[in-house]
């Protein structure tokens, strides 16, 4: 199984999980914001579902992937135990410094 964190790392696989969060689509609708192949959107989409991050649900000849809100869950608790109070900190610093400019 792929860890969620490692999935939603490529910029390709964030902006999927950011259309299937908006509403579920087919491969074809998901590829056609991209300009790579179908074949690709659809290995991507692969991924994220060994991930946990979507699932795709039969329909007809077409498979439907959405977001599934456990995995977005699992990928959130990734997140939260990298983020530190040393990175709270840093943006902190960061807004402190823009305003002073």
């Amino acid at each position: 199984m792929t860890d969620p964190l490692t999935a939603a790392a490529e910029p390709n696989r964030r902006r999927i999980l950011q259309l299937l969060a908006g509403q579920p689509r087919t491969v074809s609708e998901v590829a056609a914001e991209f300009p790579v192949t179908r074949s690709a959107i659809s290995q991507h989409l692969l991924v994220l579902a060994d991930a946990g991050l979507v699932e795709a649900e039969k329909v007809g000849r077409q498979r439907i992937y959405r977001v599934l809100p456990s995995g977005l869950l699992k990928l959130q608790a990734e997140i939260d135990k990298f983020w530190t109070d040393e990175l709270d900190q840093l943006v902190a610093d960061a807004h402190t410094l823009r305003s002073k400019s």
